[in-house]
């Protein structure tokens, strides 16, 4: 069997890219909301865990600890077959859910080391010519932590859309699952194991290229203040 009817076969024939697409849009969708659930309240556990009150720190710490050793798969099985059992969530919100605690976990980790490897000294210059501790740290603290946590945040990012690939054990039908049955369906499991790895591979770069995009407008807009 010559190539083109395999790819003919597996892809076109039956609507098969039709199942496809929508495999890949409830990867992208899961994925896209736990990014942003997950980052939102990986900031407020990176919070928790810097603040003063010492009972917030400790609570916040054992997040991270339970969270970050925790296998995704069996937190997903723990929220979707327990926790939210008799629930009417539906499987992609669960799914959502699970992704966004693990996601958090890494984040606010990632988040506090970024703020702790900041120059000190810069901040407090700040302050002594009259900013406020707010704007020191919007001026002064913040950019050079997100310099920092950007590439561990974004292989966090890249990791989470790769552990989406399990959610077909909580019955959704993603891009891993549809890669399955399709092999399945038309015998021929390894060309769709290998156009799955290519559609991953293609999610992982349009983020790295996302974020290569969002730092060449930041150093436009900078070269732009300083021509000024």
């Amino acid at each position: 069997m010559s190539f083109y009817d395999i790819f003919y076969k597996t892809l076109i024939a039956g609507g098969s890219y039709l199942t496809l697409w929508k495999g890949l849009w409830v990867t992208v969708e899961i994925s896209l909301l736990s990014i942003l659930m997950g980052t939102a309240l990986g900031a407020l556990i990176c919070a928790a865990r810097m603040c003063k009150n010492r009972l917030l720190r400790s609570a916040a710490a054992l997040y991270i600890a339970v969270l970050r050793g925790s296998p995704v798969l069996l937190l997903l099985m723990l929220m979707y077959y327990v926790i939210f059992a008799r629930s009417e969530l539906s499987a992609p919100l669960i799914a959502v859910a699970a992704f966004s605690l693990n996601v958090s976990a890494h984040t606010a980790e990632c988040f506090r080391a970024a703020l702790t490897a900041t120059d000190k000294m810069q901040a407090e210059a700040a302050r002594t010519l009259g900013f406020s501790g707010w704007q020191a740290f919007l001026i002064i603290s913040l950019p050079q932590a997100v310099t920092i946590a950007k590439p561990t945040y974004q292989s966090a990012l890249v990791n989470l859309i790769q552990w989406t690939s399990v959610v077909g054990y909580v019955t959704i039908t993603d891009l891993t699952r549809v890669i399955n049955n399709i092999g399945s369906r038309t015998m021929q499991p390894l060309f769709m194991i290998l156009v799955g790895m290519l559609l991953y591979l293609a999610l992982a770069y349009l983020c790295y290229g996302i974020f290569a995009l969002a730092e060449r407008i930041s150093e436009k807009r900078a070269e732009g203040r300083r021509s000024r």
